[in-house]
């Protein structure tokens, strides 16, 4: 049987799992140990290196096909690995994004990564209730709707919808320059400065369309990060909603002290 291997000796690194993964019977799934020494391989061949075939994984370990194609997809999941063309090569570090009020241009510049946005569209409707409240205005007031493509270095890491009332930036349209900081614009042009934000995070699969604008498989998958702002004076000021590739993101945030932590 193909379905299950003696563990190899492994050292486990800083944070991985406990005997990486190993049960404590020693046994393994076949495809888990080929993760094992692909992953190995990985470390050695550093980012952008180019893997071996399927093919020629599967000879080396002595393995069918299929389960060096199981290690690939999680490895690939993991953002370990990433197709380019026909073939499979090392992926670099994930980006980290900070949990704050700062702009994904700004934490993507603070990694020497070149931050970058194409625009899928930008249009203006007719406020509907729900929205209403988020973004400050009453049902049926003018709001729009800017969706955009997260990029870095060219590479897609995301997608952007952006909510915000017409009557807070009425030139959106005429005057801004979509590939830039949204939040940017709203502090230089306008003199608009965010004093807060409510989060909320969860994993998700992406829609058909938001995977092919993303340029990744259905099955991957994403981290939805939904915000809405404030202005300094407590105003409502957008909402957006923001897809970011699992394989690609972990986000970062700091825990300060409390003076009088609860039990």
């Amino acid at each position: 049987m193909e379905n299950q291997s003696t563990a190899p000796a492994l050292r486990p690194e800083p944070g991985a799992p406990v005997r990486s993964g190993i049960p404590e019977h020693g046994r393994i799934p076949k495809y888990y140990a080929v993760k094992a020494k692909v992953a190995a391989l990985i470390d050695e061949l550093g980012e952008g290196g180019l893997l071996p075939t399927e093919r020629d994984l599967a000879v080396r370990h002595e393995v069918s096909r299929e389960t060096v194609r199981q290690a690939l997809r999680e490895l690939l999941l993991e953002g370990r690995l990433r197709r380019q063309g026909r073939g499979t090569v090392v992926a670099g570090p994930k980006l980290e994004q900070p949990l704050s009020l700062a702009s994904y241009t700004e934490g993507v510049r603070r990694q020497g990564r070149r931050p970058g946005r194409t625009l899928i569209s930008l249009d203006r409707f007719p406020c509907p209730r729900a929205l209403a409240p988020e973004v400050g205005v009453v049902p049926g007031d003018p709001v729009w709707h800017m969706e955009r493509v997260l990029l870095a270095d060219d590479e897609r890491v995301g997608l952007e919808s952006t909510y915000v009332s017409e009557a807070r930036v009425p030139r959106l349209g005429s005057e801004f320059d979509p590939d830039s900081s949204f939040y940017a614009y709203l502090r230089d042009r306008l003199g608009v400065s965010f004093g807060g934000a409510d989060e909320r995070i969860e994993t998700v699969l992406a829609t058909p369309r938001e995977a092919l604008l993303v340029g990744t498989p259905p099955a991957l998958p994403m981290l939805l990060i939904h915000r809405v702002s404030r202005d300094t004076g407590g105003r409502p000021l957008e909402r957006v909603r923001t897809l970011y590739r699992g394989d690609r993101f972990s986000f970062t945030t700091h825990l300060g002290h409390q003076a009088n932590p609860s039990e």
